[in-house]
């Protein structure tokens, strides 16, 4: 017979502290066991979750994100994330230079070394190299073709002034244009025939129509009159990647090419975890992985070595061109001369008319000399620039020594159906049917001259005076040299600037009178003795505007 319960027996009872005590066990197992999967799933087991902040130049942006994406790459058991940002390494110096550490970036990978000069104060760390990519001239393969380049190449300075048009990018914020230019100069030679040459670069550049952008589209479209672009090695390559009917491709200037060299900088002074999962993001942008990414995406590892698929076909070539090595301080101080040069002018040219500039130099006269050089240098200047033209003589219009031809208006600026461009050069043409037999009378001409260009004053332009005479004052009822230097003291204002620029053309000509206008001005005077001098004193003197 089975066992069976007793009915009438008496339940076994639990002492009541054990009771107790058996609950709390429970209730920690059960919140022990909560915190561990909510644990598992929120911070899967860290102590401590670190994020690091980088900033990267657009074109390394998204192989930067794919590179960070994935937790596992940067260890710490998934502990460490990055927050990839892309935003142009001027603007980065920018904010390195001025905001407070908390607003920085851990990580900046610029596209070059080059913009370091540039971020103040800030702590960085430069290490290796991400990637790097030589500065080559993009254009189409019908030019190259009709200027035999593939036989042999250009020089920066060939190139970049020659006939060949040039549109250049943003010179204030591109590390390609400032390498460029930096080149050029460099090519030429770093006084002042080297500035000369990029200020002709800049300025032809400028009046590319359409820009950069425009230009690389005209070439890859097989345009035989496409400009040249100085642009990476690795724009050309992953134009053609994406456009396998693309014409667009890469000239290597003879001497060498400068390469932007795409850093990897740790920002500030983190410590414990923080300065660990820096480690760990830089460990990954500088891995072999990194390397390779970046060799199929179009740009050279550390040591020049080609993207995979270089060749003909990709518009590249797998040999890496001689390196030329640019001084980051030396292309800051360039910076600053070419940022003063890309402000829009507003000058007003006053050109000596009086009988002495029908002198022969070369096969022409002085005045054929102005109205030449004149209209060279007006093709140049960009049309978001204004200029006006007078020209003077010793009692032209009337007893007053100096007439208006035209007023100083925007060059891009339509007057009936005309620019203002095609206006100038209709009136320079002038020059010599104006000569009058009257003398010069350049000091009331100057204060004139002054007077209006700061009533016209633009705040937002370089305000410039700029006279060519080939004389000195003869105007005996005239204000006088040291009566000029007087009120031009007097009438200065800080708050409206305008500068003085002066030609003396010919040995005939007052410089030392023209140097002491200059200086009072904050301009300067310039001597052109013959033919070939004043294309250049030009040039300089829009060099010296700024």
């Amino acid at each position: 017979m089975g066992r069976h319960a007793d009915p009438t027996a008496i339940p076994r009872r639990f002492p009541p502290l054990l009771i107790a005590a058996g609950t709390v066990v429970a209730l920690l197992l059960v919140g022990g066991l909560a915190w561990w999967l909510l644990a598992g799933d929120d911070d899967e087991g860290c102590a401590t979750r670190s994020t690091v902040a980088v900033t990267v130049t657009p074109e390394l942006a998204g192989l930067t994100e794919d590179l960070l994406s994935d937790p596992e790459a940067l260890g710490a058991d998934g502990c460490v994330t990055a927050e990839v940002t892309a935003q142009e390494p001027l603007q980065t110096a920018g904010d390195l230079a001025a905001l407070d550490a908390d607003a920085l970036p851990d990580v900046w990978v610029p596209d070059s070394s080059l913009w370091f000069p540039r971020a103040g104060d800030a702590e960085l760390s430069p290490g290796t190299s991400m990637a790097t990519s030589p500065i080559v001239l993009a254009t189409s393969t019908a030019v190259v073709d009709a200027r035999a380049w593939s036989d042999e190449a250009p020089s920066w300075g060939d190139a970049l002034t020659g006939d060949q048009p040039v549109a250049m990018p943003d010179i204030a914020s591109s590390g390609e244009a400032l390498a460029a230019l930096s080149a050029l100069r460099s090519t030429v030679g770093d006084g002042e025939e080297g500035d000369t040459a990029v200020v002709q670069a800049v300025l032809a550049a400028d009046r590319a129509a359409g820009g950069a952008s425009s230009a690389l589209e005209s070439a890859g479209a097989g345009s035989a009159d496409a400009p040249l672009v100085p642009v990476t090695e690795q724009a050309v390559y992953a134009a053609r990647a994406s456009d396998a009917a693309s014409e667009l491709v890469a000239v290597y200037p003879s001497g060498g090419s400068p390469s932007l060299d795409y850093p990897v900088v740790r920002v500030g002074s983190p410590t414990g975890d923080q300065s660990r999962a820096v480690d760990s993001v830089v460990a990954v942008l500088t891995s072999e992985e990194a390397r390779t990414a970046a060799g199929e995406a179009g740009f050279r590892d550390a040591d020049g070595t080609a993207p995979p698929a270089a060749g003909e076909e990709s518009g590249i070539r797998a040999e890496a061109p001689e390196s030329v090595a640019l001084d980051p301080t030396e292309v800051q101080a360039l910076f600053s001369r070419l940022a003063a040069l890309a402000a829009p002018s507003r000058l007003l040219a006053v050109v000596d008319v009086s009988a002495s500039m029908e002198a022969g130099v070369g096969s022409g006269t002085r005045a054929t000399l102005a109205r030449d050089a004149a209209k060279s240098a007006l093709a140049l200047i960009p049309g978001r620039s204004a200029l006006g033209l007078w020209v003077f003589a010793r009692e032209l219009d009337g007893t007053t020594d100096w007439q208006e031809l035209v007023p100083t208006r925007v060059l891009d600026a339509e007057i009936d159906g005309r620019t203002q461009r095609a206006i100038l050069q209709e009136q320079a043409d002038s020059f010599p049917s104006r000569l009058s037999p009257g003398g010069t009378g350049l000091y009331d001409t100057a204060l004139a001259a002054v007077r209006k260009a700061r009533v016209d004053y633009d705040p937002t332009a370089v305000n410039t005076v700029v006279i060519i005479t080939d004389g000195t004052d003869e105007d005996d009822g005239s204000i006088g040299l040291d009566g000029l230097l007087q009120t031009l003291a007097a009438e200065a204002d800080p708050g409206r600037p305008v500068k003085v620029i002066g030609i003396a053309l010919g040995p005939d000509a007052d410089l030392s009178a023209l140097q002491r206008i200059g200086e009072a001005t904050g301009g300067a005077a310039y001597s052109a003795l013959d033919e070939n001098d004043l294309q250049t004193v030009l040039f300089d003197a829009l060099r010296q505007r700024g």
